[in-house]
């Protein structure tokens, strides 16, 4: 058997190359691997012997001999006939971190492609000429076969590009440019839309973007607890050693350290409540059980984007292997158990949101200072409540689901272009309940002066502030909420990663 090498990058490493597409480069022995795959692929393609996608049709077609003719001809045809994708663009970032997998997979050195086509994809990155993809269309198996054609069609002067927020024509680009488009050779259209990278960018941006929302979902907690005037007993350590869940310790350590030296909280340590409600209670458990499906897919992430996951894969002179590494399942299954962690951060937040309105412990009713004249954050909380019933609707497995396609070759599909794309929009909803979640927890620190919080309580209202002024009497909302979402997503707010 032949030897495997692989170098491998980790997340951070796909994020700063997205910052600095400088340093986008091929060293010397990759560019030895890369070649050498694509000697054998030009002699098998010479070969009588029938190897799938470098002398044959593709699909249910792979019985169907090309000659070597053809060849160049059937893989600008793959990336024609592949380009049905329908919907809204994604957003230019996930186009680029689909290519910056791409690059990564195919330098590997184990799909036939040409140094000059990666070359091109990272000018393309580098130029800032991100092609246009829609956003539907792929089923998860096969590769994600139309987002990635779609992709890869300027590669030979078709598509269009961004420009600015409109699109335009490749080739007018590549003119610009004074580059000309490609004649593929055997094998590199097939090289460049069978994989995972669509959804593995859409992995992508939701782990980033959870890393924060979790560590603020944390702060966002402990600012409703400390408004709320819960107890802190619920967050010792030796309770959670004794269920010694990681994400479960984290965030109970977190919460602690962020609560720590609090004059609030000192104040009613005699009181006489028993316990609190399961959302201020039950915070370590829930949120730690999010953390820890986001520390699966942390995982899977980083060994998918060091895989190779086109097909067939080129392991030798003699040796192509036709088998199913472009399946999406490993991704698809984690993110749907991902899309289900981010909802139940977004469900228990908005319980939270709820119970400041109550008028309990101190609190006025609705968080108003006139309540009855003034409704205060009523309706706030009817945002928050249509949010998570909408991400409840997102939560059903689009891996649990399989249609068989390519007259039943491809009979078994994993749909994790719709789970990544799903988790995407759960995310984009729980920043918006935890932006009213904050504003809810704000007011209620109003009402406990002259009590003293924590250094990140004091810190984060005082920072909150300077955006949104506390609520004296009724005013539109709805500019305050999209001021603290604009923040989130931002990632403005000092989440204290650290604690």
């Amino acid at each position: 058997m032949p030897k495997i090498e692989k170098t491998n990058i980790s997340l951070n490493d796909i994020y700063f190359l997205l910052k600095n597409p400088d340093e986008i480069k091929l060293n010397d022995s990759t560019k030895k691997k890369i070649s050498q795959s694509y000697d054998r692929v030009q002699k098998m393609a010479e070969n009588p012997k029938a190897v799938y996608g470098i002398n044959t049709g593709f699909g249910p077609l792979c019985t169907t001999k090309i000659s070597s003719e053809e060849t160049k001809s059937l893989q600008r045809n793959l990336l024609l006939s592949h380009s049905v994708g329908v919907g809204n663009p994604i957003n230019p970032e996930l186009s680029k971190l689909m290519m910056l997998c791409k690059i990564q997979s195919l330098s590997q050195g184990y799909s036939g492609i040409r140094i000059e086509v990666l070359d091109r994809l990272i000018y393309f990155i580098q130029n800032d000429l991100t092609p246009i993809v829609p956003e539907k269309g792929s089923v998860g198996a096969s590769g994600d076969l139309a987002p990635l054609a779609h992709l890869f069609l300027p590669l030979i002067g078709e598509g269009f590009f961004w420009d600015g927020n409109e699109k335009i024509k490749a080739m007018t680009v590549l003119k610009q440019h004074k580059l000309k488009p490609f004649t593929l050779h055997a094998k590199e259209g097939l090289a460049l839309i069978n994989g995972t990278q669509f959804i593995l960018a859409h992995a992508i941006k939701a782990v980033s973007k959870l890393d924060y929302l979790m560590n603020l979902a944390d702060l966002s907690a402990a600012m409703s607890l400390e408004g709320f005037q819960g107890s802190l007993a619920p967050f010792r350590k030796e309770l959670h050693e004794l269920r010694p869940y990681s994400g479960n310790k984290k965030v109970a350590s977190r919460i602690t350290n962020l609560l720590k030296n609090s004059q609030n909280s000192d104040s009613h340590k005699d009181c006489d409540r028993v316990q609190d409600p399961y959302s201020i209670r039950c915070t370590p458990q829930v949120h730690g059980a999010s953390r820890n499906a986001l520390s699966h897919l942390h995982e899977l992430v980083n060994i998918e984007i060091n895989s190779v996951t086109d097909n067939p894969i080129i392991l030798d002179d003699n040796v192509a292997i036709s088998g199913g590494n472009f399946h999406g399942q490993p991704l698809a299954m984690a993110l749907d158990y991902l899309t289900i962690a981010a909802s139940e951060i977004g469900n228990i937040s908005d319980r939270r949101s709820y119970l400041l309105l109550e008028g309990l412990h101190g609190l006025p009713a609705m968080l108003s200072e006139n309540p009855g004249l003034n409704s205060g954050f009523m309706i706030t909380q009817y945002t928050t409540a249509a949010l998570v019933s909408e991400n409840k609707s997102l939560c059903f497995p689009s891996s649990a689901d399989s249609i068989p396609t390519g007259m039943g070759q491809e009979d078994h599909v994993s749909m994790g272009s719709i789970s990544g794309r799903k988790c995407l929009e759960v995310i984009a909803n729980l920043e918006k309940i935890l932006a009213i979640e904050l504003l809810h927890s704000a007011q209620a620190l109003e009402f406990r002066r002259p009590n003293k919080f924590s250094s990140p309580i004091e810190k984060t209202l005082s920072f909150i502030r300077k955006n949104v002024k506390k609520l004296n009497q009724d005013r539109v909302l709805n500019t305050d909420i999209d001021l603290m979402i604009d923040l989130i997503e931002k990632q403005v707010f000092n989440v204290y990663p650290e604690l």
